[in-house]
């Protein structure tokens, strides 16, 4: 199928015609049987690459499905998500992540890249089959036991040498375990007020300075999952001025809500890491403008209505990403279109090895994997609306900024007119 995005701004500049041919940007206009599409006030973004998402098949399909979470990815402006290992049976295996990879390729509305557990089981015990899931068809280049930490040192360390040899990434969730044990939210004034036992921040900090020294050791590529305090953003500025291989992500959530929404005890704001002060999330943004954050991740974490509507005790810790994520990011920095593309585009699709993905959108013969943004438009979040299967959204009645009008995944379109094609 041929396109032609008229009047279409790209990065906010100039208005201009962009061609789409034979699934990637052409410099010939196209031909008489090319679906025009009017893009005027609308920008085009390299489509957006998610390094961190949950979509929990198999295992828990009552939550969500690669189908289900493909489609809510594709509506939020989504041409690629990396599938978190945390399923059931555990992706630690070729043929696991194999499973996913193809479910991904037969959803066809995004490319799903599995991550491969780092150790069996997340069992942080011992390590998985990374050689075999990074020679399989799925061609696993990140792996991450994320909802555990590798909280042992050596084991860490061996995962980070066997990647390298590949080009691979450890992506970690830091949490040093014996810190959080029973933790509800963020440790500090709110949680005293609220009785909840708290969630320090240095338990995140310690296991981010440890492993930075690690990778710095080894000469490996680390990640670090959701990066929630400032302290750990100080950590990494240091590194990085070291030239330690080191990258780290935020999310939305983090970037916009405190821990002073757990004051209601409603479970749909409980997450992992928890909501932190107004004074981490200032941090947290300055750290995205500054590049020490790397990407922006949604932690898309779909749960059913059984594990998220309870006692907040009880309740799974997560939250809803992949169609909220964009119009999170405009409303908390605007239209820094070329921020948004490098942070949510350019740069998850370079730590993944996504090579299709990020690409530049003026040069002809780019992959068309792109999407179109209206932002002028505001619309309210109904989490009856949204396409994933669960409706834990931290958003609900919000009015946001930013509609997707279209995804287009190597030259097809999956979304038009704000609607899914499939």
């Amino acid at each position: 199928m041929a396109y032609l995005l008229k009047g279409v701004s790209i990065l906010g500049a100039a208005p201009t015609d962009l061609h789409i041919s034979d699934g990637v940007i052409s410099a010939e206009p196209a031909g008489q049987d090319a679906e025009v599409i009017d893009a005027s006030g609308l920008v085009a973004l390299p489509g957006l690459v998610d390094v961190h998402t949950h979509l929990r098949e198999p295992g828990r399909e009552d939550a969500e499905t690669v189908e289900t979470g493909s489609r809510a990815a594709a509506l939020g402006g989504y041409t690629a998500v990396c599938a978190m290992a945390n399923t059931s049976p555990v992706a630690d295996t070729a043929g696991v992540v194999e499973q996913v990879w193809r479910l991904g390729r037969e959803a066809g509305l995004v490319d799903v890249q599995p991550i491969g557990a780092v150790t069996v089981g997340l069992a942080g015990k011992q390590m998985a089959e990374l050689g075999a899931m990074a020679s399989s068809a799925a061609g696993v280049r990140i792996f991450s036991d994320d909802g555990f930490c590798v909280a042992d040192p050596k084991l860490m360390r061996r995962a980070l040498e066997y990647v390298k040899a590949f080009d691979g990434v450890i992506a970690q969730h830091a949490e040093e375990p014996r810190l959080t044990e029973g933790a509800q939210m963020h440790e500090g004034e709110v949680s005293t007020r609220l009785g909840l036992t708290g969630w320090p921040a240095v338990a995140e900090e310690a296991i981010i300075a440890r492993d930075v020294l690690l990778a710095e050791h080894v000469g490996s590529r680390l990640h670090v999952c959701h990066v929630s305090t400032a302290g750990s953003v100080e950590v990494l500025r240091q590194a990085k001025a070291r030239g330690v291989r080191v990258t780290a992500e935020v999310t939305p959530h983090h970037l916009l809500l405190t821990d002073e929404l757990a004051s209601g005890y409603d479970p749909v704001f409980k997450v992992n890491p928890p909501l932190r002060t107004r004074k981490d999330v200032e941090a947290l943004r300055q750290a995205l403008l500054d590049g020490v954050i790397d990407v922006v991740a949604t932690d898309h974490a779909p749960h059913a209505v059984q594990d998220k509507e309870c006692e907040w005790s009880y309740a799974r810790p997560g939250m809803l990403g992949l169609e909220t994520a964009l119009p999170i990011v405009l409303s908390v920095f605007g239209p820094k279109w070329e921020l948004i593309a490098d942070r949510m585009s350019i740069a998850p699709a370079r730590i993944a090895g996504l090579d299709s993905h990020g690409g530049d959108l003026t040069r002809a013969g780019t992959p068309a994997n792109l999407t179109l943004v209206d932002p002028a438009a505001r619309w309210v979040v109904d989490p009856a609306e949204l396409a994933s299967r669960s409706r834990n959204t931290p958003y609900a009645g919000h009015t946001l900024p930013g509609r997707i009008v279209a995804t287009f995944l190597r030259g097809e379109a999956t979304v038009l007119d704000g609607k899914a094609v499939k």
